[in-house]
């Protein structure tokens, strides 16, 4: 038995006395355990299998355990002891993060932060040059102004981008009953179902939602909708009966949440609130932190980088400033002057803008991005752990495979099927086909005439919703052939009998018999069967035809898929006339010595987008891993049929199978698929776990609880993998929440799912991921192209401070003018790279190591700082020296003059040639090499723009015109430089003047 520690929900309420025991264990705890360590341990123990024995005990030991009685319930007195020590039956809402936290740390976080240090030194600098006297003192100013606003207009557009609630609970919430029937002080009362304790007797119908777990005692037909918890599609049957070890498996528990469809049911309450298997998915979904994105892993490496850059230039010229004999409050100015040239001022709008655009780029293709920075992290992934229903497959049941005539047909289980291509001529087809129509509850909604019928809505289970299409795409209007056959006499499908049989008058006016028919488990309508109907004859069921009926159902049943037997007999006329009297009570009629016709088999089919999406995932280098709740024969069928196992490929089983050996014999290192059962995962260490993830290309877990999956994404993040979760359930929130990329489903997916997730597949489609993959990688690839791009300039904008200091020379470009290239010129072009088309191989690359493949690496900053950065530098200094030998000033000249050249007091300034300038001429001038300087590195970019279209493939074969934005960023650069030097030229304090044209 599960002891119950005190930081664990627990799954299992015991007796008073162990309760007692507890708050005393608690105590001690308190004293023992440090907070984080109870928090770190919570989780774990969460994770932990459902430890519960209430579905193996008898009603009487339940009635001993809980202190209840199932005839008279709980007392009031009794109930309300147990609500005031364990709490309402609610689930308990984590801390929300408060809004302006939030906003908050979008305002300092990556590169948010290297601005508000650039702004702080602006003002600090502007400080001291005001003390000094300095004139341009308020050019520090404005800097800092304007790099305050940039994080906060850039902080405001993510926060709005990303605006997004983080509270799970609140979708579990919705889930939760308002009301519950429970017996109390011997009487039946309406509770609210927060009122519900341990130990109360509660009575569910059709149509319920479970209020709690509860363990049954009493059940009439119920099937309960375990879709949310499990991920089975199929309602799952409910009895009194301990049927598995498994408590998520056993058939005499309901789980708090889940939906039932039908029959009723009574039971005790074994768990509430928290300690509910739903209340524990939600602790854990809500307990997983969320994992920090591979790009804010590059953006945080990236700000290092610059920053160390930054100081360690910085720090090495105030130490040559210092020892030129500079004063200490100048060397200072020139060290915060150098560290914030190094800022990338325009890099912050530029990434949180190509994030954006990619994003809304995704939405069009059913791909809706809630958090900015998943986009690039789904171009990273390595590892998909998908889900089975409703992703990998179309999540409703299809008719696969038929066989009549001693024979295996196929059907088509496309989306958009309108007719069927097997042989359809063989009279044992009429048979069957007309046991398939009549032998079934299932009915279309009215007024749907006008919609195909793959996509009408039918009021029945999904088994006989798969036939009343399979039908209804063969045979034309089933309705009306039902109402040419009408109906007399019906047996609903039940657990106990496994057949559904109904009596029908016939549509042949010449035959005036009753038509019985049926349907049901293969080998219990077999036993039921005398005879078969092969070519349209009754022939005896000898042993030969049952062994074609056993191979039949065998292969079948072995590729996954649901197999049901149907049989018919023809009433004689003179023992059941037209005034027969049918009393399905006593049944009254024969229900052996029956005919049999044939077997259908319907599966889930994969989605027909799906092997193809797959099999780009395997060219990607990515892994795609199926996980699902479902049954391991199922499941690996379906992982065949989309190729997540490919044709080649060997399971241990399947080897045993071939060598005719047992299983234990095998060399597990042979196989290269493996399918584990949640059993056997169970058991496993994460040693163990890690092996099968490491030995094996294909992977199919199958039959895991929602722990498991959670389990399962750690051991892939150990392996260094980026990990992308798909996911539709509640079961999956945890997973999703814990995966570097949860992606939800749209349509089918819960709330709890959709809130948990990065990303939500609008169109519930796997091969939508495959699209997110490639957008993701171009994203890094464009963001790469855009950084090198931005970062080429830095050296050409740092150099004329290091030469200012080192040679003494003029100010070559100033902070205003710096700005005016960052934030102006520079950014309409950065943001066009985001729309540079893919480069051919970009789906046949393996996926990013993320430890490896840098955003900034190296060869990057060698690149961007070192050639091309060296370049620019060179080339602004050409055409700056050019204004000044032009204005009389020859470069030997202005070695040297910094002091008395902003001296405002020396109005006789002597150039090359003798000629006299005034402090206005000089500043002038200055102003004039600004501008010089500025166009010159304007002009050098746009060359640089043409560079960086791509990154490994030739211009030529990229395209220059695909990307029509990177012309409208060529044409504002020269538009912007245009303006401020022609149009805004006279403005003072922007420090720029018209230039002339150099003539001969």
């Amino acid at each position: 038995m599960l002891k119950r520690r005190s930081d664990v929900y627990s799954v299992e309420i015991y007796g008073t006395k162990d309760l007692q025991k507890t708050e005393i264990e608690d105590e001690e705890e308190k004293h023992k355990d440090q907070k984080g360590n109870k928090k770190k341990k919570k989780a774990e123990d969460l994770k932990k299998e459902l430890d519960l024995d209430d579905h193996r005990l008898s009603p009487s030991e339940l009635e001993m355990k809980y202190g209840t009685s199932i005839d008279k319930g709980l007392s009031s007195a009794r109930a309300a002891e147990i609500l005031a020590r364990d709490g309402p039956n609610a689930l308990t809402p984590p801390k929300a993060t408060p809004e302006i936290v939030k906003f908050l740390k979008q305002m300092i976080g990556g590169f948010s932060i290297l601005l508000w240090i650039g702004a702080g030194f602006s003002w600090i600098s502007f400080g001291i040059q005001l003390a000094q006297g300095v004139d341009s003192a308020f050019d520090n100013l404005y800097l800092g102004v304007v790099l305050a606003l940039v994080v906060i207009l850039t902080g405001i557009f993510a926060y709005y981008q990303e605006a997004k609630s983080t509270n799970i609970m609140a979708s579990f919430s919705k889930m939760i009953p308002q009301q519950a029937l429970v017996l109390r002080d011997a009487e039946k009362k309406e509770l609210p179902a927060d009122q519900l304790v341990v130990g109360d007797i509660v009575e569910i119908k059709g149509g319920d939602r479970i209020p709690a777990d509860i363990r049954l005692i009493f059940t009439q037909g119920c099937k309960v909708d375990n879709s949310s918890l499990t991920g089975e599609s199929e309602p799952q049957s409910r009895s009194c009966d301990f049927t598995h070890e498994n408590p998520l498996e056993t058939r005499n528990i309901a789980f708090y949440s889940t939906t039932c469809v039908e029959g009723t049911a009574t039971g005790i309450v074994i768990n509430t609130g928290d300690r509910t298997i739903i209340g524990r998915i939600a602790s854990l979904a809500s307990g997983v932190g969320n994992e920090k994105t591979p790009i804010a892993i590059e953006i945080e490496h990236f700000v290092y980088l610059v920053a160390g850059v930054a100081i360690s230039i910085g720090v090495l010229f105030f130490i040559i400033s210092v020892s030129m004999r500079y004063k200490i409050l100048d060397s200072i100015i020139f060290l915060i002057g150098i560290i914030v040239a190094n800022v990338p001022e325009g890099l912050l709008a530029t990434v949180t803008v190509s994030l954006s655009l990619t994003a809304k780029r995704m939405a069009k293709k059913n791909c809706l991005v809630k958090n900015l920075e998943a986009v690039e992290t789904l171009g990273s992934t390595s590892i998909i752990c998908s889900d089975k229903t409703g992703t990998l497959t179309q999540n409703r049941m299809t008719v696969a495979h038929l066989w009549f005539d001693n024979q295996i047909y196929s059907a088509d289980t496309s989306e958009d099927q309108t007719t069927q291509p097997f042989d359809q001529s063989s009279p044992t087809w009429t048979a069957l086909s007309k046991i398939v129509t009549l032998c079934n509850r299932a009915e279309f909604r009215p007024g749907q005439e006008n919609l195909p019928i793959m996509k009408r809505v039918v009021v029945g289970d999904a088994s006989e919703t798969a036939l009343l299409k399979f039908s209804e795409v063969i045979l034309g209007d089933v309705m009306s052939i039902r109402a040419q056959n009408r109906k007399v006499a019906e047996i609903p499908f039940n657990s106990t009998n496994k057949f559904q049989l109904s009596i029908h008058e016939t549509d042949d006016p010449q035959d005036k018999r009753f038509l019985l028919v049926m349907k049901g488990a293969p080998e219990r309508i077999l036993e039921r069967c005398s005879t078969i109907m092969i070519n349209g004859k009754e022939e005896p069921l000898d042993s030969e035809k049952a062994e074609a009926f056993q191979t039949a159902y065998m292969e079948l049943g072995g590729m996954g898929e649901r197999v049901l037997g149907f049989c018919h007999l023809y009433l004689p006329e003179n023992e059941f006339p037209e005034s027969f009297q049918f009393d399905t009570d006593s049944m009254n009629f024969p229900t052996s010595n029956l005919c049999f016709v044939g077997l259908l088999s319907m599966i889930d089919p994969p989605r027909s987008t799906v092997p193809d999406a797959v099999s780009k995932c395997r060219s990607a280098g990515i892994k795609v891993i199926m996980v699902t709740g479902d049954h391991p024969i199922t499941a690996k069928a379906i992982a065949k049929s989309v190729g997540i196992i490919s044709a080649t490929s060997e399971t241990v089983e399947d080897i045993a199978k071939r060598l005719n050996i047992p299983v234990e014999q095998v060399n597990r290192r042979e196989a290269t698929a493996a399918v584990v059962n949640g059993m056997e995962l169970k058991d496993m260490s994460s040693e163990q776990l890690d092996a099968i993830l490491r030995e094996h290309a294909e992977i199919v877990f199958a039959r895991t609880s929602p722990q498991q999956k959670l389990i399962i994404v750690e051991g892939c993040q150990r392996q260094g993998a980026v990990v992308a979760v798909t996911g539709d359930g509640v079961n999956d929130s945890p997973a999703l929440k814990k995966a570097d990329i949860g992606i939800a489903m749209g349509i089918a997916g819960s709330d709890a799912a959709k809130n948990a997730a990065d990303m939500v597949l609008l169109d519930d489609n796997f091969a939508s991921i495959v699209t997110g993959v490639e957008e993701g990688r171009l994203i890094f690839d464009n963001l790469k192209k855009t950084i090198a791009y931005t970062l080429t300039k830095n050296i050409a904008e740092l150099c004329p401070f290091l030469i200012y200091i080192i040679a003494s020379i003029p100010m070559p470009i100033g902070t205003i003018t710096i700005l005016f290239i960052d934030l102006g010129t520079d950014i309409i072009p950065s943001v066009a790279l985001a729309y540079e088309k893919a480069e051919s191989d970009i789906m046949n690359r393996r996926p990013r190591n993320k430890r490896r493949d840098r955003l900034v690496n190296q060869q990057l900053a060698v690149y961007s700082y070192l050639q091309i950065g060296i370049m620019q530098s060179v080339g602004a200094f050409v055409t700056y020296f050019t204004v000044y030998a032009e204005q009389g000033f020859l470069p030997s000249t202005l070695l040297g003059v910094r002091v008395n050249w902003e001296n405002n007091a020396i109005n006789d300034f002597e150039d090359s040639y003798g000629q006299q300038w005034t402090h206005y001429q000089r500043m002038y001038l200055q102003w004039t090499g600004y501008t010089a300087f500025f166009v010159s590195i304007t002009i050098q970019q746009v060359a640089d723009l043409i560079i960086r279209k791509t990154r490994r493939n030739s211009i030529f074969r990229q395209g220059l015109f695909r990307n029509k934005v990177i012309w409208v960023g060529i044409f504002s650069q020269i538009g912007i430089a245009l303006i401020l030097t022609y149009g805004l030229g006279h403005v003072t304090a922007l420090n720029f003047t018209p230039l002339r044209p150099l003539l001969p």
